[in-house]
């Protein structure tokens, strides 16, 4: 019973996840080859960023209420999908931003609800969460690797093609999941989250996560461009970031013996203060192979290390039945926000390829203000 559960939840992050490394390295390249200058790139991605404020807030109140995580998840899959396979016939700015934005609107709800039917059926059972979780990786990997041989054979355009399978695979996957059954009880009695949401502890996190997110926009926004402007081959984008993605495995392997030795909160200044210094690296030493390869493998704390600290502080700070609110505020505000207003500034400080090192350095002081707000979290919590 435990294997089915492990397989079926793992495809359905395989296909999630590997929709991201279709869309992370090369969404930016698929609308710089419809033209569009780096200022609109920015405004665009910012755009969509800005849906997981509202997608995920909204069905998570709807899943608290009702218990069934499933059944949005499905009607997420499935109208992401439909909705995607517009780019097939739009070239111009407001209908692609529209089309984006609705797709995002119903993928980004996807997540919240996906993790929280996860941790509640494997809840005796909480280390297979993060072999779960590598499969979402494992799909990053995969499609980031592909997608660039075939981009670097055919055009940009396969974007569309590869983003279409995805989103079917991952609909289909939907349809093999099954959820725990929840008892009525659990349904019924949604406690208030607002003194939650209004506890130092939580702010101070949830500005520090924000931070990250912004200082991330330069990274999602541009990276695959930054490389192309430093003559790296196309195929190089989806390898560097696959290499990201392997030191992300590497820790979610490894997170749970680091959570032994260490609080969350100096795993979420630590994670922070070297993302700063990959900001940095990144920004004045592209050029130098070895440095890229060196940041990329800081992406383990960046995101694989901190992502396991948040879920962490999340499970810890929200009860039960504010689990899916807890984690669509966090996942709205900053993802949404944070992302948004990143990738809004990355593409306003671009100018082409021109100010890039400035974009990066301003990625660089948001990560540096984030770990410097971390420090206030105040420890009187487990493990925290």
């Amino acid at each position: 019973m435990k294997s089915l559960l492990f397989v079926r939840s793992s495809f359905s992050y395989f296909w999630y996840f590997g929709l991201l490394g279709l869309i992370i390295p090369f969404l930016p390249l698929y609308l710089d080859g419809k033209n569009f200058s780096s200022e609109e790139i920015g405004e665009m991605l910012a755009i969509i960023a800005a849906t997981k404020i509202i997608g995920p807030t909204l069905w998570a109140a709807l899943a608290d209420k009702t218990g069934q995580q499933l059944g949005i998840i499905r009607l997420g899959a499935f109208l992401a999908c439909a909705l995607f396979t517009f780019l097939f016939w739009l070239n111009d700015y407001w209908p692609i931003v529209f089309c984006l934005a609705a797709f995002s609107l119903f993928w980004n709800a996807i997540l919240p609800q996906i993790e929280v039917m996860t941790l509640n059926s494997i809840r005796k059972s909480p280390k297979i969460y993060a072999r779960i979780r590598l499969w979402g990786s494992i799909g990053f990997i995969f499609f980031a690797v592909i997608t660039g041989e075939l981009i670097e054979k055919f055009s940009s355009e396969v974007f569309t093609y590869v983003g279409f399978v995805i989103l079917f695979g991952l609909f289909i996957s939907t349809l093999l999941v099954k959820q725990s059954r929840i008892k009525k009880s659990q349904i019924t009695k949604t406690s208030s989250i607002t003194d939650k949401l209004f506890n130092v502890n939580f702010a101070v996190f949830f500005i520090a996560g924000l931070l990250l997110q912004l200082s991330l926009g330069t990274y999602y926004s541009f990276f695959g461009l930054y490389l192309r402007d430093l003559e790296y081959p196309t195929i190089a984008v989806g390898l560097l970031i696959s290499l990201g993605v392997v030191a992300e495995i590497t820790i979610f392997i490894y997170a749970g013996k680091i959570f032994k030795y260490f609080s969350i909160k100096s795993i979420l200044i630590f994670s922070l203060m070297i993302t700063a210094l990959r900001w940095f690296l990144m920004g004045h030493f592209g050029d130098v192979m070895i440095i890229m390869v060196l940041s990329q493998l800081i992406h383990a704390a960046s995101f694989g290390l901190y992502h396991s600290a948040s879920i962490q502080f999340l499970q810890q700070h929200f009860d039960p039945s504010q689990q899916n609110r807890g984690q669509a505020i966090y996942i709205g505000g900053v993802y949404g926000v944070g992302g948004g207003i990143g990738a809004y500034y990355a593409g306003t400080l671009w100018l082409e390829g021109s100010g890039a090192t400035n974009a990066f350095d301003m990625a660089v002081l948001a990560a540096f203000v984030g770990a410097i707000f971390t420090l206030f979290i105040k420890t009187n919590h487990k493990n925290i």
